[in-house]
């Protein structure tokens, strides 16, 4: 029998990457969208051939499990009315933009016996997987430092909406980077030192973000996560870690498989990525673990980790020092 996912809410970019993962997956069905804002959940099921549900809690009763494409503040609220439900749920990221939040939608999924993933697709590129390979395989000895980046155009909307998003860029982007270098190094961080600013837009959400995360075995990583590129350029796809070793390095670009195209007029920029499907992968894992009943990959706490990591960095801006990660 399929698993039968209801949508909750189109506002998140991605979930169209939902809708195409979803619809491919022979064990999966897509069972309807709910969306709080009427007009905007109405035109995406019109787009997509996804029946609008009006009311949340119905939605909710005929599946088996949700996926949260909400924005940021209303996870937990969204997520939690799930698993009050015995729902299985897959949220965006980040998973909460509060500490307490988080815990909540990671309690309450582990009282209700449910699955809880957070929509870490980069864990699922085949290039991250090479890259985990080579670290277990000691090809470059001992891990002394990291440089990473997120990159992206800024996405507007509620993306800039502090009530919504919870920041800006850096709430946006740190939390992947944050999640893999937790999978590659299999030890939580303990410090973030971190500066923001606006100066792209001069607006009063950050667009950029320089970060340092240090370990507890001394190993420490940079990361800049802004929104830095032009309007032209795509959302996102600029995941990048320089991985130093004590006796070599590695170099990897999670979105290097893709063909960009530099041209006059608008859009002046275009890039069409090939090879394998990152997010159509996450949704599989997604599947599999709630017809398994097991833990997935990327799990909540995975996604609470990460989280912790991006809430710490604001108050290391805030008070223009290095702050424990809680």
């Amino acid at each position: 029998m399929a698993l039968r996912v209801g949508l909750l809410s189109a506002a998140h970019l991605h979930v169209w990457s939902y809708v195409s993962g979803f619809k491919t997956n022979p064990d999966a069905e897509i069972v309807g969208l709910w969306d709080d804002e009427i007009e905007r959940g109405e035109a995406f099921a019109q787009k997509s051939g996804v029946p609008f549900v009006g009311y949340l809690e119905d939605l909710i009763d005929r599946a088996d499990a949700v996926a949260i494409c909400s924005e940021n503040t209303k996870h937990a609220k969204l997520a939690l009315a799930a698993a009050s439900k015995g729902k299985h749920i897959l949220c965006e990221k980040p998973l909460a933009v509060s500490v307490e939040d988080c815990e909540n939608m990671v309690q309450a999924a582990k009282a209700a016996g449910v699955v809880l993933m957070t929509a870490f697709p980069c864990r699922f590129a085949p290039a991250w997987e090479r890259v985990r390979e080579r670290v277990k395989n000691d090809d470059i000895g001992q891990i002394r430092a990291i440089c990473a980046t997120n990159h992206g155009r800024c996405p507007m909307g509620w993306f800039v909406e502090k009530d919504k998003s919870g920041g800006g860029a850096l709430i946006d982007h740190v939390v992947h980077v944050a999640d893999l270098l937790r999978d590659l190094l299999g030890e939580e961080p303990v410090r973030v030192d971190a500066q923001i600013g606006n100066n792209m837009y001069s607006q009063e959400w950050d667009d950029s973000a320089m970060l340092t995360i240090e370990f507890p075995s001394g190993i420490f990583a940079t990361l800049d996560s802004s929104w830095s590129r032009p309007s032209s350029y795509k959302t996102w796809g600029d995941v990048t870690l320089n991985i130093v070793g004590d006796r070599g390095l590695i170099e990897v670009d999670l979105f290097g498989p893709s063909v960009e195209t530099y041209h006059a007029g608008e859009p002046s920029y275009t890039s069409a990525g090939f090879g394998s499907n990152a997010d159509a992968l996450m949704v599989n894992e997604f599947v599999d673990a709630c017809l398994a009943n097991r833990t997935p990959r990327a799990s909540g706490f995975d996604g609470m980790q990460a989280a912790k990591v991006a809430i710490a960095a604001y108050k290391s801006a805030e008070k223009k020092q290095p702050v424990p990660i809680a």
